[in-house]
């Protein structure tokens, strides 16, 4: 026992600067409290002791603000940090070098029997508020953004974000050069409209961008194919198509492209 606490406690100095000494960290963190009592409560839920491992669990939640249901599987190492808010379902599994911050749930998504909340593998990390929903499995390694809701299974080493969760990065796209490019192109431009970078991962402004490169060259296919008509004698396209207002995406992050657009710039990259 005092070998698993010790363990905890090195975890805490792995993984939260602000931790100063030991002592401090055995008396003033209540993520630590709270798995010391579900240890104890799910040995009495293993044991067919349920009142007793419920009443002990509702203590913990009381004294720490975080609910951890008795049955739930948890492993080595597992690290709430804040804690506040966390809730973690009956059938949920927990590997080891788990990462939790305040606000995340693992919860249900069906009334019946069976296992019915997430699996979490060695090593994965949730941002606060997140809510991880159904018998799905977060795979080793990888991470949910703060404020996601997953609801499908996340890949090893995958990142998900958003509502509903969506991967936007896994080592594979980490590895294959394409990031470096993007990165690149972003520090040019002062923002990363590929939003793939660790502090602001946004699956969405990437397919504003895709899009915006498709209409753009439909725009130069339509006055090529005006130009054309206009020399064998027809009289079509009198009128330029009016520019996009830079400032009516001046909050998106998406001028730079949009002035390339205006300007008609055959180079147009979308990635920026």
């Amino acid at each position: 026992m005092f070998t698993r606490i010790r363990e905890d406690i090195k975890s805490v100095f792995d993984r939260d600067p602000a931790a100063r000494n030991s002592f401090e960290v055995l008396t003033s963190y209540p993520g630590l409290h709270a798995i010391w009592l579900h240890r104890l409560s799910h040995k009495f839920w293993r044991w067919g002791l349920k009142w007793l491992a419920r009443m002990l669990s509702t203590f913990g939640r009381w004294t720490t603000g975080i609910e951890i249901h008795p049955g739930a599987q948890i492993g080595r190492r597992f690290f709430i940090d804040h804690g506040m808010g966390v809730v973690i379902g009956e059938t949920a599994e927990i590997g080891d070098d788990v990462t939790l911050y305040h606000g995340v749930t693992l919860g249900g998504t069906s009334w019946q029997a069976g296992k019915r909340h997430p699996t979490l593998k060695n090593k994965v990390v949730i941002g606060a508020g997140a809510k991880i929903l159904g018998p799905i499995t977060i795979g080793e390694g990888a991470k949910v953004g703060s404020n996601s809701v997953v609801v499908k299974d996340v890949p090893d080493g995958a990142t998900a974000v958003g509502i509903p969760g969506r991967v936007v990065l896994n080592k594979a796209t980490e590895q294959d050069g394409k990031r470096e490019h993007r990165e690149s192109i972003a520090r040019q431009y002062g923002f990363d409209a590929y939003a793939v970078a660790p502090d602001n991962p946004d699956p969405v402004a990437n397919a504003i961008g895709v899009m915006l490169e498709h209409v753009h060259k439909m725009d130069l296919k339509v006055e090529e194919l005006c130009g054309a008509v206009q020399e064998l004698g027809g009289d079509v396209c009198g009128k330029s198509i009016k520019a996009l207002d830079i400032e009516d995406f001046k909050d998106t992050g998406l001028s730079p492209i949009i002035q390339q657009m205006n300007h008609k710039d055959e180079s147009f990259d979308p990635h920026i």
